[in-house]
């Protein structure tokens, strides 16, 4: 139940003063946050400020600057309105002070309006961005004016706010100061040596001073009110995450030790020994297994570190109990690769493997359900498609998520609830700094393997202008010529006026005519069957050059590529760029990767492009996109359903996790159940950041 004095701010945003439907319509693409379909006051008090315009600078007229924004008392000496006729001409009112006189100008101005807000003879205060035009200093279209008499209306320091179409930044300070009015006097969740220590003000005192902002400095994310709001958050996702652990770890596991014969049977069929990482992945991931507590374990690897094989060694483990395992992928192609992955490495063993995507259709589709729900299949592997309702097993045991950051928290769960006290093995070759695992897996025990299979092929990295891009199509010709070959990848499906980037299908074209008959074509808006096609052609060497987009990013295995193009790199995140490159390096060729980046190269760009060329250390290269662009990009989870931070900036407040992490275990170590007079105001920041709602949710990874 929400305590009565949250109300106010989890009322809908139309209760605020002048939001109507229509307005309401617009904060709801501004404010995607909110529950259900209309935002709630409190959504609109985590709409932060990102500057501030400050109006103190109050110039004589001759003091004043083109170029500098100033606030000017003048009087109004005359009105000179277009002439008759000539509509489009600007309606200019000459104002003036002691030092000096100007211009103010409107264009498309009601005569009567103008008239109104600067009567002749009447001294006014002008706001607004001062220009020089014929020789004289002018303002168009003024941000604000006042009477003389009415100063106080006269915002001093403006905050600026994120906006969308059709909303002003007028009209959204306004509701946010309405929102603002309404935080009610709350109990305080923060100790208060913590509270000390930071030299932090109380909730509602921090709120206030960022959207109250007297200096640019109150905004930065250092400040106390932007730090203390950002640990609130922090705090409230790590008590989050641990009351749901504790909780999995209180619901009655299984213990599922086997027998070891299918375990055997797959190491003595595998051409290769496993790697010391890996086997202690596996010694750990085994543990979870014969404990009768639930496994929930992130097992995490650099590209091509072998994680598959632990998750089919994981399986077969619990397969030798008599149940029955799921690998999910999250997309078709990874889908169906992994299925032909498993099917060589377990070749001999006796496991049955299905495959189940939505392209499987009418009998075919019924056989795979019928044989999961009847236990005639061991392993069946599949995209979204597992998570449909119709989707059953006699006895499933094991979850294995691939990449699961790509899935929604509810897409897990009803997986997990498939069968009787599912473990849960999630896999990603995403790289992620402890920052996050703290923030987002806090829940889950973590393995990483830290090593590479022996045999895995350095890779060169070199970055190219898009100028030498003929000398690079050239170098192609004797690439594949030699038998190996060629990723091309292409930030775009299709072409863009806005965007000057080659897509896809452009690139597709040109290659083609370059090497007729050798170039295939993959992305995300062709068929199914479209894309197994020319995934198909390339695998088996009858393509050369495969064009595509970031399909291909995870999970893809041609040992024989060998040079992977990527266009437009400077269009690319770190750790996407770090994914594409392991395409290539799994065979025996030496490989290169090219990275091709246009003129216009901002600094930021610039220093990714360079980091992938100084290291292929992924969990380094993670670090350096965090801090680069922050947590939700990195992982891919603004999209996918997966709590993402409000107010908390993870690359510029990386130190307050681990000390949010320590307060939110101490706090229940000595209050579980969150009763004591703390316990009940830390329910409140729960609700306050949504996540009441999520805890239940996260005990799905």
């Amino acid at each position: 139940m929400r305590p009565p004095a949250l109300n106010p701010l989890f009322a809908p945003i139309t209760s605020l003063p002048g939001v109507g439907p229509k307005i309401a319509a617009l904060f709801r693409r501004l404010l995607p946050e909110g529950d259900g379909d209309m935002p709630a006051v409190v959504d609109l008090l985590f709409h932060l400020p990102t500057g501030l315009i400050d109006r103190r600078h109050r110039p004589k007229v001759r003091d004043a600057l083109a170029g500098d924004l100033a606030t000017m008392l003048v009087t109004v000496e005359e009105h000179r309105a277009p002439p008759p006729g000539r509509s489009r001409a600007p309606y200019r009112v000459v104002v003036s002070d002691e030092s000096g006189s100007m211009t103010i100008v409107f264009f498309n101005a009601q005569p009567r309006w103008v008239a109104g807000v600067l009567p002749l003879g009447k001294s006014v205060w002008v706001s607004g961005k001062v220009e020089m035009y014929d020789g004289m200093l002018q303002i168009v279209h003024p941000d604000h004016i006042v009477a003389e008499d009415e100063a106080e209306r006269l915002p001093e320091v403006e905050p600026v706010y994120p906006l969308t179409a059709g909303l002003t930044l007028r009209g959204v300070s306004k509701s946010v100061r309405a929102a603002v009015d309404r935080v009610p006097a709350l109990p305080e969740w923060q100790r208060s040596d913590v509270l000390r220590q930071h030299h932090w003000r109380s909730f509602s005192a921090a709120l206030t001073a960022l959207h109250l902002p007297q200096r640019a400095e109150d905004l930065e994310p250092e400040s106390p009110a932007l730090a203390r709001l950002a640990y609130d958050e922090i705090l409230a996702g790590q008590v989050a995450l641990s009351l749901t652990r504790s909780r999995l770890r209180k619901v009655a596991g299984m213990a599922r030790k086997g027998d070891g014969r299918i375990v055997r049977s797959i190491l003595a069929g595998l051409p290769f020994e496993l790697t010391a990482a890996q086997q202690a992945a596996l010694t750990e991931v085994e543990a979870d297994l014969a404990a009768p507590e639930r496994m929930l374990r992130l097992l995490q690897g650099d590209v091509g570190s072998g994680k598959t094989v632990i998750g089919l060694l994981a399986m077969a483990r619990v397969i030798e109990t008599g149940a029955q395992c799921a690998l999910m992928a999250p997309t078709e192609i990874l889908a169906r690769q992994h299925h032909a992955t498993l099917g060589k490495l377990a070749a001999g063993s006796g496991l049955r493997i299905g495959l189940l995507t939505g392209r499987e259709k009418g009998r075919a589709r019924d056989q795979i359900l019928v044989a999961a729900a009847e236990g005639y299949l061991d392993i069946l592997v599949g995209t979204h498609a597992l998570f449909e309702q119709h989707v059953g097993f006699r006895d499933l045991g094991l979850a294995v998520i691939d990449e699961q950051h790509r899935f929604g928290v509810h897409q897990r769960l009803s997986l997990a609830a498939k069968g009787r006290a599912v473990d849960m093995l999630v896999m990603t070759a995403t790289p992620i700094p402890r920052t996050l695992l703290l923030t987002h897996y806090g829940d889950m025990d973590v393995t990483r393997i830290a090593e590479k299979p022996p045999g895995r092929q350095a890779i060169e990295t070199r970055l190219v202008s898009q100028e030498r891009l003929p000398e690079v199509i050239a170098a192609l010709g004797r690439t594949i010529s030699q038998g190996n070959r060629v990723y091309w990848v292409c930030p775009l499906v299709e072409d863009s006026e806005t965007v000057d980037v080659v897509s896809v299908g452009e690139r597709f074209a040109s290659l083609d005519k370059a090497f007729p008959g050798q170039v295939g074509l993959v992305h995300g808006q062709l068929s199914g069957a479209d894309k197994d096609a020319a995934m198909q052609a390339f695998v088996e060497g009858r393509t050369a050059i495969l064009v595509a987009t970031t399909v291909i990013e995870v999970g893809v295995d041609v040992p024989e590529a060998s040079v992977i193009v990527i266009e437009n790199a400077e269009r690319f995140g770190l750790a996407q760029l770090h994914q594409l490159r392991g395409r290539v390096g799994r065979g025996t060729s030496a490989s290169a990767c090219l990275l091709l980046y246009g003129a216009q190269l901002s600094e930021n760009a610039r220093s990714r492009l360079q980091t992938m060329r100084e290291t292929d250390d992924g969990f380094r290269i993670a670090e350096e996109d965090l801090k680069l662009r922050g947590g939700g990009e990195v992982l891919g989870t603004r999209q996918s359903g997966t709590p993402e931070f409000r107010v908390a900036r993870l690359e510029s407040h990386l130190d307050l996790v681990e000390e949010a992490r320590q307060d939110a275990r101490l706090l229940l170590d000595q209050d579980p159940s969150l009763e004591t007079a703390r316990g009940q105001a830390v329910r409140i920041l729960l609700q306050l950041f949504r996540r009441d709602s999520a805890m239940a949710l996260l005990g799905a990874g």
